[in-house]
């Protein structure tokens, strides 16, 4: 069972406890991760609120270029230099920080080179299409952010939005396959058309020339080569680092101090990614907290079925259950015990009556009827998301889950993660 679960049924997934896992100071980094729009970013910074509003000193570090977490937080803007979040309530600290891809490359050459040698670096066009487009520069420089995070110790909780990838397994390839590139083996490879020299170089090159991304590729013959040459004679003594750093992260995402949250939303294609990434995960040995279960439709009259609202709708539409006729019947009886209005102006003037009344009946009915439709594809709603649910449990029972209840509208401020948070910890029960 998954740390933080409480111990349920068999038929039933672990509930994931939040606060216990927030609270917990031997937690101190955890990383939200999970297909594209799911809400990783929002539940980063929920989680990040608080954790900080119940005595964390937390930092939320987000590679999502939306912005959307610094207008929930009430900042301008977000940067590469962690920001104190105002309003949060409690004894603790929360601060935010966007990763900035380029300048994190910048930060590293910067620290491991000398000025002139650095300068040299950061102005090279090799090292500019590199830092900027590179694939897998951005989870790459991600790691990195979190081992200079982690390394300063100013926070004792780092929450982290893992990037907006084609698969949220690119967190834990791309470190691997950039800091392969940058230990020196490829780029010592790529030398070699400088000594092969003319066209045997070329053709060489022009291969390696597959691998860049578009600007770098724009970039051709020997203009390229001379400045892959340059970009190598200043960099050699880092080359190592990089591949060091990034195996240093990847031990400190396998440490008993980090949790990984998989975050998904209760449709198929979402929760297969989860289902493999929990898997992958395992395969790691990363640290799984749970899952979190994004915006979980629920219902207040969940004890009345689709099917029976879909007949209750239908009998009102046909007429079934309002007796169109008894308006009639009471007149008649009226009229043979001789009350007044059993004739003459009396009975038009009641007949009158009676028709607008029927004529409100009949706006109440449709209006009833279209409301119990529209519980009846709720309910419909909320049966499919079970199903999907139960699907991924049963694969991985192991895994504990909170579902979040889904909010009716966008989070956009403080008070709207707060809510989310709250959220998070109370959870869905899971047969809701």
């Amino acid at each position: 069972m998954s740390e933080g679960g409480n111990t349920v049924g068999l038929d039933t997934p672990a509930q994931l406890a939040v606060d216990a896992l927030l609270d917990d100071p031997k937690t101190r980094i955890i990383v939200c991760c999970g297909a594209g729009g799911v809400g990783k970013t929002t539940t980063a910074a929920a989680l990040g609120v608080r954790a900080a509003e119940r005595g964390r000193k937390a930092v939320v570090l987000t590679i999502d270029p939306a912005r959307r977490l610094a207008q929930s937080m009430g900042i301008d803007s977000l940067d590469n230099t962690p920001r104190r979040v105002a309003g949060v309530a409690g004894d603790g600290e929360l601060h935010a920080m966007m990763l900035d891809m380029k300048r994190t490359f910048d930060e590293i050459v910067e620290s491991h080179a000398d000025g002139d040698r650095a300068q040299a670096i950061l102005a090279n066009p090799f090292y500019q299409s590199l830092s900027a487009g590179f694939a897998g520069t951005q989870e790459y420089m991600a790691m990195e952010k979190l081992g200079q995070l982690r390394a300063r110790d100013d926070w004792d909780l780092i929450v982290v939005d893992t990037p907006p990838s084609r698969s949220a397994l690119d967190f834990l390839d791309a470190p691997k396959r950039l800091g392969s590139f940058l230990d020196g083996k490829f780029i010592r490879v790529l030398m070699a058309p400088a000594k092969v020299g003319g066209r045997a170089g070329m053709k060489f090159l022009n291969v390696g020339m597959s691998m860049m991304t578009g600007t770098l590729s724009k970039l051709m013959g020997a203009s390229l080569l001379k400045d892959v040459q340059t970009f190598v004679a200043a960099m050699d003594t880092m080359f190592g680092g990089f591949r060091t750093r990034a195996d240093a992260t990847f031990r400190l995402l396998q440490a008993p101090g980090t949790a990984f949250l998989v975050v998904a939303a209760p449709e198929p294609d979402a929760l297969r990614e989860a289902a493999y990434f929990v898997e992958r995960l395992a395969a790691e040995r990363m640290p799984l907290a749970g899952l979190v279960l994004n915006r979980v439709h629920g219902s207040g009259a969940a004890r009345l079925s689709a099917e029976r609202a879909l007949a209750a709708a239908e009998n009102l539409e046909e007429g079934g259950i309002v007796d169109q006729e008894s308006g009639k019947t009471g007149l008649r009886d009226a009229a043979e015990n001789g009350s007044p209005g059993a004739g003459g102006d009396s009975e038009s003037d009641s007949k009158q009556e009676h028709g607008h009344e029927h004529d409100d009946t009949s706006d109440v009915d449709e209006i009833t009827a279209g409301l119990l439709r529209l519980h009846a594809e709720r309910m419909q709603v909320i049966a499919r998301e079970q199903r999907t649910r139960d699907r991924f449990t049963s694969l991985h029972p192991e895994v504990a889950v909170v579902q979040v209840a889904a909010l009716p509208g966008d989070v956009h401020d403080l008070a709207g993660l707060r809510a989310i948070g709250e959220r998070l910890a109370a959870g869905v029960p899971a047969g809701a």
